[in-house]
């Protein structure tokens, strides 16, 4: 199960303290935004671990018991907390409950970055389960509305176009686009759609193509036939993923497609 999937479940059964990371500076172990859920004998999650983990987690429990305090704490991660980053960390405190479960979903949707799927074959099926792991708000596109699985990861959202290039003019913002549907020319209409979208709005980081050098090559002649030229060309990635990982299994080539969509700038 996936963490957020698990919080919203627990907290149908019990009350937790979210604590997040609200502010940082300096050396320290996690990312602003990086989160916990402590309920009274679990937890899911981390902020970093070591010894300002284990005190976050003293005082989410105090809090669980009735304590009261600042919604936001100041840790300096210096000798006296045992670590040595040498940085600054401000730590939020959410009391949460059953009713808070939607909103919680719809909070972290919202403050990750979109990634649009286009293709629920093997390779897309093996990527959202990594998706689902990652800080990303996945929208899962396919032409056949009967390939989904039942259940998804709480970070994607199914939706079924035909023709499936049509969704490209209704992707968020800055999405991270990924082509990996069942047919060639679907591929094809769909990456065409993403280059006059950046023609008229500049606005998707990245759009990555599943396929060989010799497909990108076929792609790219059909594509200057249609009337692109050689700098859109190039704000294509084909072939996807990280360099060097050579499996095809479907699980492998996800993994490393989504340390390349890390990779990719927010803007």
């Amino acid at each position: 199960m996936l963490p957020l999937q698990e919080v919203t479940n627990r907290l149908a059964e019990a009350d937790a303290v979210l604590v997040s990371v609200h502010e940082t500076a300096g050396s320290v172990p996690r990312e602003r935004g990086a989160w916990m859920a402590v309920f009274a004998n679990d937890l899911i999650g981390t902020i970093g671990g070591g010894h300002l983990e284990l005190q976050a987690i003293e005082e989410a429990r105090r809090r669980l018991e009735g304590g009261t305090g600042d919604p936001v704490l100041r840790y300096a991660l210096g000798p006296s907390l045992g670590q040595c980053c040498g940085g600054v960390v401000h730590l939020r405190y959410e009391r949460l409950g059953a009713p808070d479960a939607r909103s919680l979903v719809k909070r972290f949707s919202d403050n990750a970055p979109p990634v649009a799927l286009f293709g629920g074959g093997h390779v897309g099926k093996a990527l959202v389960q990594v998706l689902g792991t990652l800080p990303f708000s996945v929208t899962w596109i396919d032409s056949r509305d009967e390939i989904f699985p039942a259940d998804v990861p709480d970070n994607v959202q199914c939706e079924h176009s035909d023709p499936v290039h049509a969704a490209v003019a209704q992707l968020a913002p800055r999405s991270r686009v990924l082509v990996m549907s069942f047919s060639h020319a679907e591929d094809l209409d769909i990456v065409a759609a993403c280059l006059r979208r950046l023609r008229e709005r500049g606005d998707l980081p990245y759009v990555g193509l599943i396929g060989s050098k010799t497909k990108w090559a076929t792609f790219r002649h059909r594509l200057e036939e249609r009337g692109f030229h050689k700098q859109e060309l190039a704000q294509v990635t084909c072939p996807i993923g990280v360099p060097g990982i050579m499996g095809k299994e479907p699980a492998v080539i996800a993994v490393a497609v989504a340390a390349q969509l890390l990779q990719a700038p927010l803007s």
